[in-house]
């Protein structure tokens, strides 16, 4: 600074240093565009080297997270043992004799789905009674009867002092839940 090749400018205590400009040589028009073309060269190759490095992180990214040679035969020959276990399941399949015709599996599919609708249907009459002591299923009752027996169960529950399973018991009422019956699903 003594000598003049850096200025010193003083900001509180702190001093700053910098290039004194006025002894650089004043560049022309001329230079100053060829300079300005030659930033623009030099920021047009930098983005080009910024995008190749993006794209080239990118697929190293995807190897990366791709299986290795070792994995993939691993995992084809894992595969090969699946599909050979898969045939010859198919093959025992084929080859069985006790095939069931479509007509037959949809006349057993229409009998479930009619069984199924009857006893959903009979459920809903009479919800909480099954069969009465063990004996054979209840006829049909029809839709006032069962509401009126579902009122009269009801009622009689409702001063009675134990609980609803309870008098089920002494009176010898089965439910269907009682025998761990469960409607069954549709095929």
């Amino acid at each position: 600074a003594q000598q003049g090749r850096v200025r010193e400018k003083a900001y509180g205590k702190q001093k700053i240093y910098f290039a004194d400009q006025e002894q650089l040589p004043a560049a022309s028009d001329a230079e100053l565009r060829g300079l300005d073309g030659e930033i623009a060269a030099r920021s047009a190759q930098l983005q080009a080297l910024q995008q190749s490095c993006r794209q080239m992180e990118a697929e190293l990214k995807d190897l990366s997270s791709s299986m290795t040679t070792p994995e993939i035969a691993k995992e084809i020959e894992a595969l090969r043992k699946d599909c050979a276990s898969c045939t010859e399941k198919l093959e025992r399949i084929k080859s069985a004799t006790n095939h069931v015709t479509p007509e037959e599996k949809e006349k057993v599919c229409r009998e479930q789905q009619l069984y199924r609708r009857e006893w959903r249907r009979r459920k809903r009459m009479v919800p909480a009674v099954g069969r009465a002591g063990g004996a054979a299923p209840l006829p049909q009752p029809s839709p006032a009867l069962s509401r009126q027996a579902t009122e009269l169960l009801d009622a009689i529950l409702e001063g009675y002092p134990k609980s609803k399973k309870q008098f089920f018991e002494e009176v010898g009422i089965e439910t269907d839940e009682d025998h761990g019956v469960v409607l069954p699903a549709t095929v």
